[in-house]
């Protein structure tokens, strides 16, 4: 991909630290963004001059269901998903509640899977127009090393990472690039927000800008893979 310009890119999680910087770099590219937020409430944080500021759910099917039926009816090209949202809990898997491991795997691998696959045909129509269509998930180093204490984030991480690897293999025939990201611990304040749990001393972690810019970088140098050695 030589450039974003008039690319048009959905941003999943556009209200959060990652999201929104994301949201700020691509537009600076000349990217129509189109951003997420959870609720109503928090979409006041998304840009006003996205292309379209959108509600999506990662844990409703209704709410899934409802954003990609939009977006598939839509006569805009898609030629971009960036996956930004994402839960963290900590704890010992003795001390952790079920419902929170589930609220992870749906928040950080299921709803971000089910919104790729929905929108896939977006992205193969664009991929037979040559606009070089690609999917970004962030997986992060937790997904290579697996950590006590973080093992139900661990595994929504892992799963992801999984998903991602077999998917790149199976869109490439079709034109169509999926980049998994996994930087180390980044200062965006979500260790902060834990569903469950407090967060043990990570240390100064890399900044969002930086780690960003990476991302997008590996996306228009066409990379096909972005392991934490790479940030």
């Amino acid at each position: 991909m030589h450039s974003l310009a008039g690319k048009h890119v959905l941003v999943v999680g556009a209200s959060g630290a990652f999201g929104a910087e994301f949201c700020n770099q691509l537009m600076s590219q000349g990217a129509l963004v189109s951003g997420t937020a959870r609720t109503a409430e928090s979409s006041a944080r998304l840009r006003i001059d996205l292309h379209q500021r959108l509600i999506l759910d990662l844990e409703s099917p209704a709410s899934i269901d409802q954003l990609t039926t939009f977006l598939r009816s839509q006569p805009d090209a898609l030629d971009g998903i960036i996956l930004a949202a994402g839960l963290v809990a900590f704890g010992s898997i003795a001390d952790t509640p079920s419902n929170v491991t589930s609220r992870l795997m749906q928040v950080n691998a299921s709803g971000q899977i089910q919104i790729t696959t929905a929108l896939l045909p977006n992205l193969v129509e664009s991929a037979n127009s040559e606009r070089e269509p690609f999917v970004l998930s962030i997986s992060g180093v937790i997904s290579e090393m697996p950590m006590a204490g973080l093992a139900s984030y661990s595994a929504s991480k892992t799963a992801l990472l999984g998903f991602a690897q077999a998917a790149a293999k199976e869109l490439r025939k079709a034109g169509v690039s999926w980049i998994d990201a996994r930087p180390g611990h980044t200062e965006s304040g979500l260790a902060s927000r834990a569903i469950f749990g407090t967060a043990p001393n990570f240390g100064q972690g890399k900044s969002v800008q930086a780690v960003v810019a990476r991302m997008i970088s590996g996306v228009i140098n066409q990379e096909r893979d972005l392991p934490s050695t790479s940030f």
